[in-house]
């Protein structure tokens, strides 16, 4: 959208209006793949549906192979796009946290919210618990900025830590995906069926 409103073929007074409907359209989609079922998501946890599995590394694969399709088109430069700057500590860390959190809540915090706006209870207790959490982490900020702030590696990404070639780690990683779907369909049919 960014690229649209960039190039003037959007006006910049729509944005919040064309950001709020890909909002609701992307909550309509989870709500509707049944990722607003904790049993679900953490279905592939425990080998039963990796649904999410697939739907997250498919998002991960289409939207890497469109960026760098339109690099090459000269529509988009790969170069001037946002990455998120990165922090060691803070990601293993948090990681950890937002791991055993999605496995003992079976939410992760997009979908938690899509529980809630259906009624689900046990989605209100899991985003209860991420504004206690979110709480606890900005009244105590001052002890827990050296971890969050710790290890700065800066604004980096893995094809430039290591010098690959973007467009082989791609066809790597989407053949990575390829056999996770493999593995997964093998597993699930080992796993006893849950119905919810």
């Amino acid at each position: 959208m960014e690229l649209l409103i960039a190039n003037t073929i959007i006006p910049t007074n729509w944005d919040s209006i064309i950001a709020i409907c890909i909002g609701i359209a992307f909550g309509f989609v989870l709500e509707s793949s049944g990722f607003s079922s904790s049993r679900k998501m953490a279905g592939v946890f425990y080998g039963y549906d990796f649904a999410v599995l697939k739907v997250f590394f498919t998002a991960a694969v289409v939207a890497v192979i469109g960026i760098y399709y339109l690099d090459y088109l000269g529509y988009v430069d790969v170069g001037e796009l946002y990455i998120h700057p990165t922090y060691i500590w803070g990601a293993i860390i948090g990681g950890a946290i937002m791991g055993i959190g999605f496995i003992a809540g079976g939410f992760c915090p997009g979908t938690s919210l899509c529980g809630v706006a259906i009624g689900k209870i046990d989605a209100w207790v899991y985003v209860l618990g991420m504004f206690i959490g979110i709480f606890i982490f900005s009244e105590l900020y001052s002890f827990f900025e050296p971890i969050y702030t710790g290890y700065f590696l800066g604004n980096i990404t893995l094809i430039d830590s290591f010098g690959w070639n973007p467009y082989w780690t791609i066809f790597i990683f989407s053949i990575i995906a390829v056999v996770a779907f493999v593995v997964a369909d093998f597993v699930r049919k080992k796993i006893k069926k849950v119905f919810y």
